[in-house]
């Protein structure tokens, strides 16, 4: 028998992970994409694409490229203006050092999309190294404040590590995910606000965290959006996309290339 909690979850996958506002003329960009790309995505751009990097990712090290991926800075992206019809940034601006300039991004390179975020008050509970802000929502406004520290409070991250109680903790704060993050459609403009930056040394400890994978979910997230998305593929982008038709004038090159799944650096 499903419990009142599975239901729930399952719910709160499908609305964050499988439903989206956009039919099969949309083309979509994932910013951020890592190793768990959005099912629905025709483009994806990661800065963090190899193995190296997997302290940014609590899931596999290294990025899922399955789909033209952009190896490039999500500050500054190298689409065109309102190249995309939809963007996806989940997860990703709790990581940047600037994540009011990657907003203004998005919003240049998409007509909308949809922004995910940790929400501070969880966060202060328990929360990933990799991390530089603290993030509320207050009356529509995305606001970041800096972090001064990797955890908010010392004796409490003492007494986890200590106790073994981090991640015991972290799944049970999973269960109510819905609570546990910030989740922001948004179409036109998004609005934000900075308070603070991070120092320098908060910043290369963050690029130099200790990797927290979790695999076995990860796997588990690919299948059931495989099996879930079945009946909703005849959604995903038909046709070729050009290289040319997304980049900045700058960086096209008039070769009428089609792109495949594999990684584009430029500039």
């Amino acid at each position: 028998m499903l419990t009142v909690s599975f239901v729930s979850r399952m719910r709160s996958f499908h609305r964050r992970r499988i439903a989206i506002p956009v039919d099969h003329t949309a083309l979509v960009l994932d910013v951020g994409s890592g190793d768990k790309p959005h099912w629905r995505a025709d483009v994806l751009l990661d800065r963090y694409v190899g193995d190296e990097h997997g302290g940014q990712r609590s899931g596999a090290s290294a990025a899922r490229v399955d789909r033209p991926l952009f190896d490039a800075d999500a500050a500054d992206m190298p689409f065109a203006d309102q190249a995309f019809d939809y963007a996806i940034c989940s997860h990703v601006l709790e990581h940047v050092e600037r994540p009011d300039v990657v907003v203004a991004e998005l919003v240049r390179v998409a007509k909308a999309g949809y922004i995910e975020v940790p929400e501070a008050a969880s966060a202060k509970i328990v929360d990933f190294p990799s991390h530089l802000w603290w993030v509320t929502l207050d009356a529509g406004v995305l606001a970041f404040t800096a972090k001064s520290a990797a955890y908010f409070d010392a004796d409490i991250d003492r007494y986890l590590t200590d106790s073994g109680m981090r991640q015991p903790l972290a799944d049970l704060l999973d269960k109510h995910l819905d609570h546990r993050v910030i989740e922001l459609p948004w179409s036109g403009a998004v609005a934000c606000r900075v308070v603070g930056a991070p120092s320098s040394a908060l910043v290369a400890a963050a690029h130099h965290a200790d990797a927290l994978h979790r695999r076995t979910e990860t796997l588990s997230a690919r299948l059931l959006t495989s099996v879930v998305t079945i009946p909703l593929r005849r959604r995903r982008h038909r046709g070729p996309i050009y290289y040319d038709d997304i980049v900045r004038a700058q960086l096209r090159t008039g070769a009428g290339q089609i792109l495949s799944g594999r990684i584009y650096r430029v500039g």
